[in-house]
């Protein structure tokens, strides 16, 4: 018999039968609350009707109008679209499947653009699971162990991950700016030094927010020495955290923008957007793929881009957000195993930690399997897989909210029992 790999392990014991909204229905014939959205991907919830609509409408007219041989009225309707949310200036921009491939995408047009070698990622991102994604990832090193060498041009600068160095957040942005200013004098010169890439939240890093000193630190930086600064926005665009980019909490602009996950509402779809003067830039030939804005998931993402406009999901993800991250502190005042709670909109984390400060991940493990039996399903994340996360979709409502408090609470209570 033929099976799928044996590292393809579910985090839940879940068969999914359907979804719709933030529930999944499994072959036990019972209902879970989704706090997982596919790892933030379902931003309109499962099979949100405008977007079904859509995508059904697109699947009897036109499947795959590959877009470097043909145009199809998705992909321009997508274009305008996403014009209306994007920051003022990035004006153009390339469509592929995920977002190691945007990611990608943005490293080779840095490269090209500024005609230097080098990329300076911060400590704890995450951007793929590719080669070239791998090897800037540092999220943690089962994505980068057991297939190098990696890329070659990559350096690696601190994030202000105050919780993990014992320190106040002033503090820790202080030594991550000093850190990426020394970098610049001993590993990397400025003139050889593309990109800086960095996500405004660290997603598989742990769910740990940047802050507005450190993201203008690194644009005063990049202004300085003609580096790009690009952000990754696969995991906290589209409303995640309660502004349409993650990065609109900070004050800061980037010059390449990546984006996927949320996007298309569960259709493989990713792209960046940079100014149009950037992305001439590029070299002839070195932008396509034969799926890249596929015409289905680019009618889903109009539908889903428009749902989250029209049903106000943004300003629902900062409420719903700050009701979440409310209920997780009260449960963590409570707990002495969880030594944090962290995040930014409908992107919350709670951290696992033995009374010493060392990580917990067998507390956590116990803890995400617990919610499973409560009917909440949960991921993990960190480099110890100490830490739960919450991502639900952004139509997620009070009374969803308070049951999946409910059932976190009773999981905590079992998971801390035996510890």
């Amino acid at each position: 018999m033929t099976r799928l790999s044996e590292h393809l392990r579910q985090a839940t014991p879940v068969v999914a039968e359907r979804g719709e909204g933030v529930h999944l229905y499994g072959t036990d014939g019972r209902r879970y609350l989704d706090f997982t959205a596919g790892i933030g991907v379902t931003s309109t919830g499962h099979c949100h009707p405008r977007v079904v609509a859509a995508a059904q409408e697109q699947v009897a007219t036109l499947i795959h109008g590959q877009y470097t041989t043909v145009l199809h009225r998705p992909l321009q309707r997508l274009v305008e679209k996403l014009g209306s949310v994007l920051p003022e200036g990035l004006d153009s921009l390339f469509f592929a499947n995920s977002g190691s491939e945007a990611v990608e995408a943005a490293m080779r047009l840095a490269r090209q653009a500024t005609g230097r070698p080098n990329i300076v990622v911060a400590h704890g991102g995450f951007h793929g699971r590719t080669v070239a994604a791998a090897s800037l990832t540092t999220s943690g090193t089962k994505i980068r162990t057991g297939f190098g060498p990696l890329m070659p041009g990559v350096a690696i600068t601190p994030f202000p991950n105050a919780y993990h160095y014992g320190w106040d957040e002033e503090t820790a942005t202080r030594f991550a700016l000093r850190e990426f200013d020394h970098l610049l004098q001993t590993v990397s010169d400025p003139d050889d030094t593309a990109a800086i890439l960095v996500e405004p939240v660290l997603g598989e890093g742990g769910y740990v927010p940047a802050n507005s000193a450190f993201l203008q630190g690194l644009r005063e930086r990049a202004d300085r020495h003609g580096i790009l600064l690009v952000l990754d926005e696969v995991q906290t665009g589209v409303g995640r955290t309660g502004r349409f980019w993650g990065h609109d909490h900070f004050g800061v602009r980037p010059d390449i923008l990546i984006t996927a996950k949320g996007l298309a509402s569960g259709f493989p779809l990713s792209g960046i957007a940079a100014p149009e003067a950037l992305m001439h830039k590029a070299r002839p030939g070195s932008q396509g793929g034969t799926y890249g804005g596929n015409a289905v998931a680019c009618a889903a993402a109009v539908a889903t881009l428009e749902v989250v406009e029209e049903e106000g999901l943004v300003a629902n993800a900062a409420a719903m957000g700050a009701r979440l991250r409310s209920g997780l502190e009260d449960v963590a005042a409570k707990t002495e195993a969880i030594g944090d709670v962290r995040g930014l909109g409908l992107m919350l984390a709670s951290e696992f930690t033995t009374p010493d400060g060392e990580p917990d991940a067998a507390t956590a493990v116990r803890a995400q399997q617990a919610a499973a039996d409560e009917g909440l399903l949960l991921l993990l994340c960190g480099p110890w897989g100490n830490v739960v996360r919450m991502i639900p979709a952004l139509v997620v409502d009070e009374g969803q909210i308070d049951d999946g408090l409910r059932a976190w609470a009773a999981a905590v209570e079992t998971a801390t029992a035996t510890r």
